[in-house]
């Protein structure tokens, strides 16, 4: 290859990692259809990513994330759907709602952060789920160390499972070897969506996502957003949904 032909070679031609500035990079995996054609069109691979780490930063739990992703969950749900540590019991019905039916659903609870972080590398590491749905950190509100993204993002990239990450706004400003972290804050009628890190170029104005109607069942059964997604009075216990606790 002479100099002009490196020159004009394509960069992900040299190197799959490799990309213009300019231009959003291929994806390296599957990508999940987000259901979200605005959203979709800003995401390398046009989709959620499988197999690798997506931090979603949330204002607060309960804004709608869960019918952000109502769409990529339905898609993988013929594999188990697993919830580790949701910052309160998660309603079966309203799931149910999400298009993934109870029996396919695993809560997982951990008595330490520890203890959840080496669970969220065990389901990651099986390759048996669709998606891992993760809330860490409670205890440092969502600050965790390099060492352990590096080793959950590492354990994603051994299969296709869909990853996301749950943690507050405050952590954005954190390192994270995540090749895609997304803000999420509430507006009416819908989500809005900052691009914190792709693989591509910086978008510096937001994305405004209209959402289906919230669900009659919020997804939580404490109902510390009522206003935001408007749960029914009385919450239907989690009935049918497999709950574990890791020691």
């Amino acid at each position: 290859m002479n100099c002009s032909d490196s020159t004009s070679a394509a960069p992900e031609s040299l190197h799959p990692s490799l990309w213009l500035a300019s231009q959003l990079a291929r994806a390296g995996t599957r990508c999940i259809d987000t259901g979200h054609p605005t959203l979709s069109a800003q995401l390398p691979g046009g989709g959620w990513p499988t197999g690798t780490l997506v931090d979603l930063l949330l204002q607060q739990p309960g804004i709608g994330e869960m019918r952000l992703l109502r769409p990529a969950l339905a898609q993988v749900a013929a594999r188990r759907i697993v919830l580790l540590q949701p910052p309160h019991p998660p309603q079966a019905l309203a799931l149910a709602a999400l298009g993934v039916a109870p029996a396919q659903l695993i809560w997982l609870r951990a008595g330490r952060d520890a203890d959840a972080l080496w669970a969220a590398e065990q389901v990651l590491r099986s390759g048996s789920c669709g998606a891992l749905l993760f809330w860490p950190g409670h205890a440092r509100q969502g600050h965790l160390r390099g060492e352990s993204l590096r080793r959950l993002h590492l354990a994603a990239q051994g299969g296709d499972t869909l990853f996301f990450m749950m943690r507050p706004l405050a952590v954005a400003q954190d390192a994270s070897p995540a090749p895609l972290r997304l803000a999420l804050r509430p507006r009416a009628g819908g989500i809005e969506v900052e691009v914190v890190k792709r693989r591509g170029p910086q978008r510096d104005a937001p994305l405004f996502l209209p959402l289906d109607l919230p669900l009659p069942i919020h997804p939580y059964s404490i109902q510390r957003h009522a206003t935001l997604d408007r749960p029914a009075p009385a919450p239907v216990a989690a009935r049918g949904l497999r709950t574990e606790l890791v020691h």
